[in-house]
């Protein structure tokens, strides 16, 4: 399943010309146009990268990546400035409050490409080796406790999960693989209003991404 990137740039040519470029690679994008409007994004949509200018309204680049730096669950989020400011002072202060690449502009599209894509690789890398010292770390249950609470948690869930029809439509054409702009094509709904759909599922399953989004659905029996 594809793995989402937020675009925050205040230039539309950038903004667009990055979104679309991702997407022509198979990541979902969403665009934010100022700092403060991508710090909220970040929380709503939880992306698996954020690539920011610094020089934005609202919020800059360093006081939007020093913010999501403050907050446990984006400690970890990989951050990408793709900016003018290219001073050694600027990569310093850049470096100081989180981000991971400086890149300047005018940059190379394949170039940014390539970063992300290590960007990525790297932090399911690292999330897949804390979550196993996570199971590591937990006193071992026998194999009935095991599936005594696998039965209690698959219960709480489902009992959470109320799914409205619009959100069961677009579930269903999410499993098949399809990006947001297919699925509102099929549903004839723009990719914006898909983005809003597959956050609520996103939140309403306890899901990070599509990819377990799809396995609960398929565990869960929420896919008709």
């Amino acid at each position: 399943m594809p793995l989402v990137i937020l675009v925050a740039d205040d230039d539309l040519g950038i903004r667009v010309a990055v979104k679309d470029y991702l997407e022509m690679h198979g990541y979902v994008a969403i665009t934010a146009q100022n700092g403060e409007e991508a710090f909220s994004l970040v929380q709503t949509y939880r992306p698996h990268l954020l690539v920011s200018d610094i020089k934005m309204p609202r919020k800059d680049g360093y006081t939007l990546v020093k913010e999501l730096r403050q907050l446990p669950e984006f400690r970890l989020l990989p951050v990408i400035f793709l900016t003018e400011c290219d001073s050694t002072e600027n990569r310093i202060q850049g470096y100081q409050v989180g981000c991971d690449v400086y890149l300047p502009k005018p940059f190379e599209m394949e170039e940014l490409k390539a970063v992300i894509r290590n960007l990525l690789e790297r932090s399911q890398i690292i999330q897949s080796e804390w979550r196993f010292s996570q199971e590591q770390s937990l006193p071992q249950k026998t194999p009935q406790q095991q599936q005594t609470a696998a039965r209690i948690s698959i219960q709480a869930e489902m009992d959470l999960v109320e799914l409205t029809q619009r959100e069961s439509e677009v579930l269903d054409l999410l499993t098949t693989g399809l990006s947001n702009k297919e699925i509102g094509q099929h549903l004839h709904l723009s990719p914006r209003t898909i983005e809003k759909n597959v956050s609520r599922l996103l939140r309403k399953t306890h899901t990070s991404n599509r990819a377990e989004l799809v396995r609960f659905a398929l565990d869960h029996h929420l896919i008709r």
